[in-house]
C-alpha cells in the first residue's frame, strides 16, 4: 500500500491545495503541464524550514564564537551586535537586525577557507542546544517541510533555498537535513579571492559583505543564479515578499505560500510584533493575491520529527 504523501500535515486546504498543483503542472497533456526543466522551488530558510526564535540559528553560533574570538578582534569591541553577543543579550542582538548578525560573523571568520568554516559549523551543530527544546538545531526543522521538499523533488521538481542567512553557514548542513544540493543555496555572502597555498589553490573570505540576500535582493539573485522564473515559492516574513511576489509573477499555475508562526505551544507565536521573522506587509498582500496562508497550528499534525529512543 502507498503511504500518502505530507503525512504530517492535516487534511486541510492547504495540504489540498500543495496536492492538487502538483498533480495538476505535473500531469503530461494536461493544461497546466509544467516540463521538469521549469519546475523550480524556493524556499526561505529560517522561520520557513527550521526554528528562528528567540534568535536566529547563525545569530546563536556567531555569538558563540563571538566569546572565543573575542581577543583577536578588538576592533568590533564597540559595534551593538558585539557587545550584544558578549553580554548575551539574545534581545537586544535580534534587535540589531540579521543583517547586522551576518556583517559581524563575517568579520569575525575572515581569511577562513571554505573548507574550514565548514568544519567550524558543523561541529558547532554537532554540539549546539536550542535554549528551550534542549535538541539540536539540526533537529528543529519542520517535518511538515521535509516532507515537502522530499514530495517535490520525487515529482522531478529542483527545490532551492534561498536565504538571508549565510550561504555558507546553509551549505554545511543543507543536504543532510534537507536533501537539497549545497549548490542549490543561494544566500548571503562576502567577498572572497584565491589564494595560492604552494600549489593548492584556496577561495578565502574577506570581511566585507558582497550581498545582504533579503527583500528585492532574493528575486535578483534567483535570476542571477536560478535563470528561472520559480513556479512554487514559500516564505513567512516580509523580508520573503519580493520572492513571493517574483514567483506569483509568471504564467501559468503558481504556488505561492506563507508560513505563520500560530502554534506558542508547539514553537512559537509571532508576527507583527518581532524583531526576527517579521510578518506584516506580507501578510496583507497574501490576502490581496490570494497566496496559502499556512497555519503552523492548524495545518500541521506535528511540528517536528520526534526524538529517536
Amino acid at each position: 500500500m502507498t503511504k500518502a504523501p505530507l503525512p504530517s500535515w492535516a487534511d486541510t486546504a492547504a495540504r489540498r491545495r500543495i496536492l492538487d498543483f502538483v498533480a495538476r503542472v505535473t500531469h503530461p497533456g494536461g493544461r497546466d503541464y509544467v516540463p521538469p526543466a521549469d519546475r523550480v522551488a524556493v524556499f526561505d530558510n529560517d522561520g520557513t524550514l527550521w526554528v528562528e526564535h528567540p534568535l536566529y540559528t547563525q545569530g546563536m553560533f556567531a555569538m558563540d564564537r563571538a566569546k572565543s574570538m573575542a581577543a583577536s578582534h578588538p576592533e568590533l569591541a564597540a559595534t551593538p551586535a558585539y557587545q550584544a553577543m558578549m553580554r548575551q543579550d539574545l534581545p537586544a542582538l535580534a534587535a540589531c537586525g540579521k543583517q547586522a548578525v551576518v556583517e559581524l560573523l563575517l568579520q569575525l571568520h575572515a581569511h577562513a577557507t571554505e573548507e574550514s568554516f565548514a568544519v567550524e559549523v558543523r561541529t558547532w551543530l554537532a554540539e549546539a542546544r536550542h535554549p528551550r527544546f534542549e535538541r539540536l538545531y539540526t533537529a528543529l526543522a519542520y517535518q511538515p517541510m521535509r516532507e515537502l521538499l522530499a514530495y517535490l523533488s520525487a515529482n522531478d521538481f529542483r527545490n532551492f533555498i534561498v536565504t538571508a542567512g549565510g550561504i555558507d553557514f546553509v551549505r554545511a548542513f543543507c543536504e543532510e537535513v534537507y536533501g537539497v544540493p549545497r549548490e542549490r543555496v543561494i544566500g548571503s555572502s562576502n567577498k572572497t579571492e584565491l589564494k595560492l597555498n604552494g600549489r593548492r589553490a584556496e577561495i578565502r573570505k574577506l570581511a566585507e559583505l558582497q550581498s545582504f540576500d533579503e527583500y528585492a535582493a532574493k528575486p535578483v539573485n534567483i535570476a542571477l543564479h536560478i535563470g528561472r522564473r520559480p513556479i512554487v515559492a514559500f516564505g513567512n516574513s516580509d523580508g520573503d515578499m519580493a520572492m513571493l511576489q517574483y514567483a506569483d509573477s509568471g504564467p501559468g499555475r503558481r504556488l505561492v505560500m506563507l508560513l505563520r508562526h500560530d502554534d506558542e505551544e508547539r514553537e512559537y507565536a509571532y508576527d507583527r510584533d518581532t524583531h526576527v521573522g517579521r510578518l506584516d506587509v506580507a501578510l496583507a498582500t497574501a490576502a490581496e493575491r490570494g497566496w496559502t496562508v499556512v497555519s503552523m497550528k492548524e495545518d500541521w499534525l506535528k511540528v517536528f520529527k520526534e526524538k529517536a529512543r
